[in-house]
C-alpha cells in the first residue's frame, strides 16, 4: 500500500531553547511524505533531496513500522518547499508528514497526540532539535498559533492570527544547523525570553515576537536589520524565526509588497507566504 501526507512549516513567536516554553504559528510552506510498503523486511529506506540528511525521515518511519509490528519494509520519500536550517520548521513538517504517511500506508489510525509524540521523539533521536520542538510540531500539524511547554509536551494555548495577515519571509543563503549551537549559553537571555512568553500567553503576539527576536538575535549572530526595515515599512511585527537566520514579518495584505521590498538586500530570497490554512480548533489538549 502507498500513502501520502502533507504538513506545513511554521514561524516562531517565542523560541523554547532558553526556557523550555515556546510558541509558533503555522505557515503555508509544504512538506509532503510518501510511504510505500515493500514485501521484503529490510526496515526503512528514505529518498530525500541531496542536501537533506535522511536520518530524521528514517527515524520517524521506523517508529511507526515498529509499532505496526509487520514483517514488511517501508520506502519513504520527501518533497519539501521549506528551506532547511533557516528556522522555518522544516524538520517538524517532515517528521509529522512521515509519521502520518507511514501510519496510513501500514493501516494504523493515530490520533494527533500520537502523531506529535512520534514526531518529536524522532526529531530528538535524529539530533535536529534541542528542546524537542513540541511547539513547532504542534503549529506544523494543527496550524494557527500554538503555545506549549516543551518539557512536559503540553499545549498551553491555541489561537489564530487575523485572516488578513501575510508572512513576509527573509531567507538568507546562510544556514544555522543545530550542531552549530553547541557551546552557546542561553542562560543569560532566560529572563528576557520568559518575559516574551508571558506576552504571548496574554495574546500580545506581536510584541512577543519582537521581544524574542531582540533576546536571541545577538546570541545567534543574526542581523535584525531586515526586521527593522519591515517594521518601518508597516509590518505589524518582525523578528527571527527559530534559531535563524530567517526573519519573518507579519503584515496586512495591502502592505505585504511594500514590506517585501523593504526587506530586499540583493542576496537573500524573499517570499510572501500565506499563514497555514489549517485551523487549531481540533487540538486535543
Amino acid at each position: 500500500m502507498k500513502a501520502q501526507a502533507t504538513c506545513h512549516g511554521a514561524g516562531t513567536i517565542v523560541n523554547a531553547i532558553a526556557t523550555g516554553q515556546g510558541g509558533a504559528f503555522g505557515l503555508a510552506l509544504r512538506a509532503t511524505a510518501t510511504a510505500e510498503i515493500r514485501p521484503d523486511a529490510f526496515g526503512v529506506q528514505a529518498r530525500v533531496p541531496a542536501d537533506v540528511d535522511p536520518v530524521l525521515a528514517v527515524s520517524a518511519a521506523r517508529r511507526i513500522l515498529d509499532r505496526a509490528n509487520r514483517d514488511v519494509g517501508l520506502e519513504v520519500s520527501i518533497d519539501s518547499e521549506i528551506p532547511i536550517s533557516r528556522g522555518l520548521k522544516s524538520s517538524s513538517a517532515v517528521a509529522n508528514a512521515v509519521v502520518q504517511a507511514s501510519a496510513r500506508a501500514l493501516g494504523l489510525d493515530l490520533d494527533p497526540q500520537e502523531i506529535l509524540l512520534a514526531s518529536v521523539d524522532a526529531a530528538i533521536e535524529a539530533g535536529v532539535t534541542i528542546t524537542g520542538a513540541f511547539d513547532d510540531a504542534c503549529a506544523s500539524l494543527y496550524g494557527g498559533i500554538c503555545l506549549t511547554d516543551n518539557r512536559t509536551r503540553r499545549i498551553l494555548a491555541v489561537d489564530r492570527f487575523p485572516m488578513d495577515l501575510l508572512a513576509i519571509v527573509h531567507i538568507p543563503r546562510r544556514r544555522i544547523r543545530k550542531s552549530d549551537l553547541k557551546g552557546i549559553d542561553f542562560a543569560g537571555i532566560r529572563p528576557a525570553v520568559e518575559a516574551a512568553f508571558h506576552l504571548a500567553l496574554r495574546g500580545d503576539y506581536f510584541h512577543a515576537i519582537e521581544a524574542n527576536s531582540a533576546a536571541y538575535a545577538p546570541v545567534l549572530g543574526v542581523d535584525e536589520t531586515p526586521a527593522h526595515r519591515a517594521r518601518a515599512a508597516g509590518a505589524l511585527a518582525a523578528g527571527i524565526t527559530g534559531t535563524g537566520p530567517a526573519i519573518i514579518a507579519l503584515a496586512k495584505r495591502d502592505r505585504a509588497q511594500t514590506v517585501r521590498e523593504a526587506m530586499e538586500d540583493g542576496e537573500s530570497e524573499i517570499r510572501i507566504v500565506e499563514l497555514s490554512p489549517i485551523e487549531p480548533s481540533a487540538v486535543i489538549r
